[in-house]
């Protein structure tokens, strides 16, 4: 189970695949329609399907021509059930957290 929970991690770490997946929220979709907002290529985004789909959070299948992908939603399960295991802690007041950031890690923009 411990090697599941870190594919899963693993996968959500990146910012462009928990995108793909919560497009995938709303319907399946082919890959070429899961690319069209992203700034990379169809091989980038690929390679992106490929690894939720080897976390088994979406599937992948041929209908005629077209490659579907379709989310996988139990596959969060145990993630979910693991994580709901810290939910005797305090929730985290975001606002006050940004300020916290924002004094110890001033941006570079200014």
């Amino acid at each position: 189970m411990s090697r599941d929970l870190d594919t899963v991690f693993a996968a959500l770490a990146d910012p462009t695949r928990r995108a793909i997946l919560a497009m995938l929220l709303e319907d399946d979709m082919a890959v070429t329609d899961v690319a069209e907002p992203f700034e990379m290529s169809l091989a980038a985004i690929s390679k992106h399907l490929v690894i939720l789909t080897k976390a088994g959070l979406i599937s992948q299948e041929k209908r005629g021509r077209v490659k579907w992908c379709k989310l996988e939603p139990d596959a969060l399960r145990a993630a979910s059930v693991w994580m709901q295991g810290f939910g005797q802690f305090e929730p985290v007041n975001l606002d006050a957290f940004e300020r916290f950031l924002a004094i110890e890690l001033p941006s570079d923009e200014a």
